[in-house]
């Protein structure tokens, strides 16, 4: 069964919440008439990507708030699955937090793992894991941008059974010593492209664009196959746009198996080394 991925790239403004909300679900509706069945949005789509703890701060919300509400019942009315990011308040604490939903509700609750620079003034580190949902559209896992630089991250959830592996990110400068490669790749893309390859999953990264305030993001959202081949983007950074991609997740099983002798989970030298989350070896 093939179906369409769509990552949608755009500015979402701080201290515009319900605007942004409002613009997400527009966005949502323009990706599922052009076919999409999951659609990613970016990192803090809702509240902003900002390091303003006061905007922040008003834009947080709980996991049962408004948000939740708002793309549960996009995706039921449109028979989607959702994926985006959003400033999450629990008590006094707030976090860098992501949500898949589908037609049924809540598949997913993540919380930013890796914080960023800045971030840790803000956010405080994610505490609920990585795992992975199953869908009317294959089996789904989701991370937050940083976490990306992290190789243990998508390891984890192919080896929990991921076929496609959902990012929201706010990609910018600040890891890398030039923006792009030779081949004009941002280096957070370029990882992005070749843990796909190496962890046999497709993986749908939508970053934000443009600029808000004083951060300029780096855009570049893409749609990656599991042999590593760019399906869709990289789109450009200053474009608020939607790139969408087939996925079909037998691609993703036969990935596994690249020669009678080459057979990457297989090949794994679990004797020697492993990955272990939440105490159990995967």
């Amino acid at each position: 069964m093939t179906f369409p991925v769509a990552v949608v790239q755009f500015t979402a403004m701080p201290g515009r919440a319900l605007e942004n909300r409002a613009r997400s679900l527009q966005l949502i509706e323009n990706a599922a008439a052009d076919g999409a069945r999951v659609i990613v949005l970016p990192e803090l789509a809702v509240s902003g990507y900002t390091l303003n703890p006061d905007d922040l701060a008003a834009a947080a919300e709980p996991l049962d708030g408004p948000t939740l509400a708002a793309w549960t019942a996009a995706a039921k009315r449109l028979g989607v699955v959702i994926a985006g990011g959003f400033c999450e308040s629990d008590g006094d604490r707030l976090y860098n937090s992501a949500l898949l939903v589908g037609p049924d509700g809540l598949l997913l609750h993540y919380r930013k793992l890796h914080l960023f620079d800045g971030e840790k003034l803000i956010f405080t580190p994610g505490d609920r894991g990585l795992t992975v949902a199953t869908t009317p559209f294959g089996r789904i896992g989701l991370c937050v941008c940083y976490d990306l630089r992290f190789v243990e991250v998508m390891r984890a959830l192919a080896l929990q059974g991921a076929e496609l592996i959902a990012v929201p990110t706010a990609w910018v400068r600040g890891f890398d010593k030039v923006d792009r490669d030779g081949d004009g790749l941002i280096g957070q893309a370029r990882g992005a492209i070749v843990q796909a390859n190496l962890n046999q999953v497709y993986i749908a990264c939508a970053s934000q664009g443009g600029e808000a305030g004083d951060i300029a993001f780096l855009g570049s959202s893409l749609v990656a196959d599991p042999y590593g081949r760019i399906l869709a983007g990289p789109l450009a950074q200053d474009t608020e746009a939607a790139a969408i991609a087939p996925m079909d997740p037998a691609i993703a099983q036969a990935a596994l198996v690249r020669s009678e002798r080459v057979k990457p989970r297989e090949d794994r030298r679990t004797d020697v080394y492993g990955v272990t989350l939440g105490g159990r070896m995967l």
